[in-house]
């Protein structure tokens, strides 16, 4: 199943959708264990994204992951921005003049995401961070790439943002609270399973929810 460029601008904006319908609950959550600033940070930042998807006609994959890299970068704040930003960079380039991806080619776009994170980041799977959702779904779609189930996809998503919430935090504000981040959703893993619940219901072609 191919995935063209107008299949990447709709992933997006249903994100920026889910960003803006979530970003008191991210709030919620960030207050909990963070600075209390990531709902309005993403949702100002994928809100940024949109209008720029609206404004400018794509040929390529490439170029479309490379705006969005780059309006992430210079508008969501804190260390969401930087992070979120680098991997739709790093994606880009997987993507470069690409006017329809593979799933093999998702797969691979989606590992450089996840090693431009790391090397941002500094971070490993079990720190209670993004990288706890957005490295399962890599490997996932890389492993099933040739009949890759998109419902299955969004289930390993959410339980993968799920087990975050007996974590303890290794990176970032939450680090300081050590034991007592305990219990709480690391709130990056619950923007990137939004990012990939949208994926997942704009490439499942029967219009139901993934």
């Amino acid at each position: 199943m191919g995935i063209h460029v107008n299949d990447v601008k709709q992933w997006l904006f249903k994100t920026n959708s889910r960003m803006q319908e979530e970003k008191a609950y991210l709030t919620a959550l960030d207050q909990a264990i963070g600075d209390g600033d990531h709902g309005i940070n993403m949702a100002r930042g994928f809100q940024e994204v949109a209008i720029k998807l609206e404004k400018t006609a794509y040929t390529d994959i490439g170029s479309l992951l490379q705006d969005t890299g780059m309006v992430l970068l210079s508008k969501v704040g804190g260390a969401s921005g930087p992070l979120f930003g680098t991997a739709f960079m790093k994606a880009a380039m997987v993507c470069k003049g690409k006017t329809e991806a593979t799933t093999a080619d998702l797969g691979a776009a989606l590992q450089e995401a996840v090693n431009g994170i790391k090397l941002r980041g500094k971070a490993e799977v079990g720190s209670k961070t993004m990288l706890d959702v957005w490295e399962p779904v890599a490997q996932y779609v890389q492993e099933h790439a040739e009949q890759l189930s998109w419902s299955a996809l969004n289930d390993l998503a959410r339980l993968s943002m799920e087990k975050t919430k007996e974590m303890e935090a290794k990176k970032g504000r939450a680090a300081y609270l050590g034991p007592r981040s305990v219990g709480h959703l690391d709130p990056g893993s619950v923007s990137t399973y939004y990012l990939m619940e949208a994926l997942c219901t704009t490439m499942n072609r029967s219009g139901e929810p993934a």
